[in-house]
């Protein structure tokens, strides 16, 4: 089974261990191929696995990637176009649900390209607690420097006239 324009999908964050971390309740899908799969969030409930639960304050773009190891959440506001991407595994879709790992290290790019890497800290430790092995440290220290790289270049999906164009489809489609 695939994702299909217009369909409603929920997202599932994992961590490494296979203990599930966020959900977010009902993305819109404004495309999905074999390259990756876009959905927009907007005012949508997310579920932590410590039983909090909140509901995003803005609509949000995203991108999941099936040979990728990040995602973006591409979130618009009144001051422009801002960019939080998880390091992650590359993101399936099962039928239930698009699911990936979440391996803590995140990526915040505000409208002006300032870029911080964030949880190096969380990353250390969940890295010792749930052993991620040398090997996978390698990988995800790799992956994040390509999409430092990728964000730089402005490439997809760091381009907001993209996101602005993607953000119409949806407001087409709903």
């Amino acid at each position: 089974m695939s994702l299909k324009e217009t369909d409603r999908v929920f997202i599932q964050s994992y961590k490494h261990d296979g203990s599930l971390h966020r959900t977010w309740a009902k993305g819109f899908v404004v495309e999905a191929n074999a390259a990756r799969t876009v959905v927009v969030t907007n005012h949508t409930l997310v579920s932590e696995a410590d039983g909090r639960h909140w509901v995003t304050r803005e609509p949000a773009v995203c991108f999941f990637y099936p040979d990728e190891w990040f995602n973006a959440i591409s979130m618009i506001r009144k001051t422009g176009v801002y960019y939080y991407c998880n390091i992650a595994s590359p993101s399936i879709y099962d039928g239930e649900a698009i699911k990936n790992i979440d391996y803590d290290l995140d990526v915040k790019v505000s409208p002006q390209g300032k870029t911080m890497i964030l949880d190096e800290d969380e990353y250390c430790r969940h890295a010792r607690q749930m052993e991620y092995g040398e090997k996978l440290d390698r990988v995800l220290h790799r992956e994040l420097e390509r999409l430092l790289k990728r964000i730089h270049q402005k490439d997809s999906p760091f381009n907001e006239k993209e996101i602005w164009e993607l953000y119409e489809r949806y407001l087409s489609l709903i």
